[in-house]
């Protein structure tokens, strides 16, 4: 039987994609003016990631309560954060079934990029089992199940489209900034941050890359290969504990505190 999403989904490496994802949402300009005037992340730059993985694991692992719980505190948080008058937010609403769909479809192809970076490229039966499960992630929510593409072929064709159209204006280049750039939040993570950066780039697609302003070269792209051979050859062997621990983490804290922030 092909694995699911609940077989790679717990994969704590998945988070290496987590600035890839953000900065592939908010450079849609009507996710990035909603985050830019309704989020924080100066001061709070781990808020967002926190608040995403916990949706996440809640969704694919958690029990009916747990969703319950999260789905309440997604929605109660998007609330205010609707269509603007004339001038503001480019008419972003959190509930707008286009945004949530690109929101999701970065997650999802995000998560499959990096797996394979490290476990190598999915089989068929597998990669299209995981994209029928991905949906739930949006559908939970208020995205209509006939929104996601039929298939993987039919994502590829709207991926590629959306993609190819994103041109991440001042706003998206401040939210970019502040978040890959933190002035405050915990010394450990302004320390991992160059290699946060990094990664980023990465895995960015090029002309994204270069609108964000990222310096990259051979040099770079070469450097990037070895690493994620590397992570490839290290974290399989991982004990499971410590590969799994984003989601044990995640989802006992939702346990402690049924108002878990938003996505």
């Amino acid at each position: 039987m092909a694995r699911g999403l609940a077989d790679i989904g717990a994969e704590g490496v998945l988070l290496a994609g987590a600035g890839r994802a953000i900065l592939l949402q908010i450079a849609d300009p009507k996710v990035g003016h909603g985050v830019a005037e309704h989020s924080n992340f100066a001061e709070r730059p781990m808020d967002r990631l926190r608040a995403t993985m916990t949706y996440v694991y809640a969704v694919v692992y958690g029990s009916e309560e747990q969703l319950k719980a999260v789905r309440r505190a997604v929605n109660r948080a998007h609330a205010p954060v609707r269509r603007a008058p004339e001038g503001t937010s480019k008419g972003y609403s959190a509930f707008d079934a286009e945004s949530q769909l690109w929101v999701v479809a970065t997650l999802y192809d995000t998560a499959v990029t990096v797996y394979e970076q490290v476990h190598g490229t999915l089989d068929d039966e597998t990669a299209d089992r995981i994209y029928r499960e991905y949906a739930k992630i949006g559908t939970a929510l208020q995205l209509p199940p006939h929104m996601w593409p039929a298939d993987r072929a039919a994502f590829a064709v709207y991926w590629d489209a959306h993609v190819r159209g994103l041109q991440p204006d001042e706003k998206a280049l401040r939210v970019a900034r502040d978040l890959l750039y933190p002035a405050g939040g915990p010394q450990l993570v302004r320390l991992a941050m160059p290699l946060a950066r990094f990664l980023t780039a990465g895995l960015l697609p090029d002309h994204l890359r270069e609108s964000f302003g990222f310096e990259w070269s051979p040099g770079h792209a070469r450097r990037f290969e070895r690493t994620m051979r590397m992570v490839g050859r290290v974290y399989p062997r991982l004990p499971q504990r410590i590969r799994h621990w984003p989601r044990n983490y995640y989802l006992g804290k939702l346990v402690l505190d049924p108002k878990a922030p938003h996505a």
